[in-house]
């Protein structure tokens, strides 16, 4: 059957329903490198403009960094442009064991593997080490990549109210007989900023003989005394059983992800994880870079550091000026909106100001959540993080909305 006028209009009824509702997405075309500062085209067909970048989830501003562009340079020269190929077929060049070998020693874990992406690591890791005798708990604000992975498996599936000990152990208690039980989480999640409390997780894994499952995407490079992870800020190496990341945020912000964690587990995956075996391997100009990427951060410190001290700086000012942000000291900091026009409105305006900043609402986040993520690097300035301070109590004026919490907002504006 072809494309039938029915199916058209119905699609472009619910476009334009996206369009009155305040929730369509509008993507911007960058015309330089990703980094700090951008040229961005906005709206489209108009002249690029330059403005200071805050939404990237760049951490450690190794995106566009020297070092990490001339080792992929090298990548290319040296190795070539593409595999071609799956792993286990002929896909494996030694510098995809000498970053998994650089990344079980940096994460201190046991061993890990590569997947062209962290939702392919999520996607395959569950199907690859259950089965249906067995029960995945993840806390209910988990990444959309995990909870895909979870359908994929046939074990049996439950969730504990976001960061609830009490609830959590229920659960545990709860499915007690089964034969394996797999306790999964976000190290850091993405929208809040928030971190999970992996210390008291992992004393509940200890006390009823279960497994923990960590994505720590928003924390590796950067999280830590030493940037290795929430693992690590809390307290807890060595006791992690599955991590899974990406070499797409901190990590030189290209493409690739891993599991890295038990033996067995990784093992598991090679064998078994659908991703793994059927997509092509990362290409050997971003395997290169991740090699770089590693051995630069575990020199020194100097970058999260940073990060870490941009982050304190921010929060504490924008705190200051009257807008209602989620506490915490992640680098994500969520200015809450409520509203998904507001929060669409005050990016458009931030981007007239310089500030390239986007607002997010339903469904990335839950209906009546809209807000501006503002993300933060170490490659921003003093006078990078004055300037958006400054635009945002601009704007924060105009929508007169400074020293107001969510039901003033609410009542301003509507949900």
């Amino acid at each position: 059957m072809t494309y039938s006028s029915e199916a058209r209009d119905s699609y472009q009824r619910e476009l334009s329903r996206m369009h009155e509702g305040g929730l369509f997405k509008e993507e911007r075309y960058i015309h330089s490198p990703q980094g700090v500062e951008v040229d961005v085209e906005f709206p489209s067909g108009s002249p690029p403009k330059p403005v200071i970048n805050f939404c990237a989830n760049n951490y450690l501003g190794l995106s566009s960094h020297p070092d990490v562009v001339e080792a992929a340079r090298k990548g290319l020269d040296e190795r070539g442009y593409g595999m071609s190929s799956v792993r286990f077929i002929c896909g494996t060049q030694d510098i995809h064991r000498e970053l998994e070998n650089k990344l079980t020693k940096f994460l201190e874990t046991e061993d890990t593997i590569l997947f062209p992406s962290c939702m392919d690591a999520n996607a395959g890791f569950f199907e690859a080490v259950l089965t249906k005798d067995d029960v995945m708990i993840a806390d209910r604000l988990v990444h959309a990549s995990l909870i895909d992975g979870m359908r994929l498996c046939s074990a049996q599936r439950d969730s504990y109210k976001h960061s609830d000990m009490k609830h959590l152990e229920s659960k545990l208690e709860q499915y007690k007989d089964a034969r394996f039980r797999m306790v999964i989480t976000d190290g850091v999640f993405s929208m809040d900023g928030d971190i999970a409390k992996l210390d008291e997780i992992c004393e509940l894994a200890d006390k009823y003989d279960a497994m923990v499952m960590v994505d720590d995407s928003h924390a590796t490079g950067f999280m830590g005394k030493h940037g290795k992870g929430t693992h690590e800020h809390c307290g807890v190496l060595g006791r992690i059983d599955a991590i899974t990341t990406t070499l797409g945020k901190a990590l030189g912000g290209a493409s690739g992800g891993c599991v890295s964690g038990r033996k067995e587990l990784v093992e598991m995956c090679r064998q078994r994880a659908r991703p793994y075996l059927f997509s092509n391997t990362m290409p050997p100009v971003i395997v290169s870079a991740a090699n770089a990427v590693i051995d630069l951060i575990s020199r020194t410190t100097e970058r999260r550091d940073k990060l870490e001290a941009n982050t304190k700086y921010f929060r504490e000012n924008m705190t200051a000026a009257g807008f209602d942000i989620r506490e915490g000291v992640h680098p994500i900091v969520p200015i809450m909106l409520y509203n998904a026009k507001l929060a669409q409105d005050m990016a458009r305006d931030l981007f007239d100001e310089g500030i390239y900043v986007i607002g997010f609402f339903f469904p990335v986040v839950p209906k009546g959540q809209a807000r501006i993520r503002v993300q933060l690097s170490a490659a921003h300035e003093k006078e990078h993080l004055d300037k958006a301070i400054a635009a945002f109590t601009k704007i924060g004026r105009k929508y007169d909305i400074l020293g107001k919490g969510k039901k003033e907002i609410i009542d301003m504006y509507g949900l």
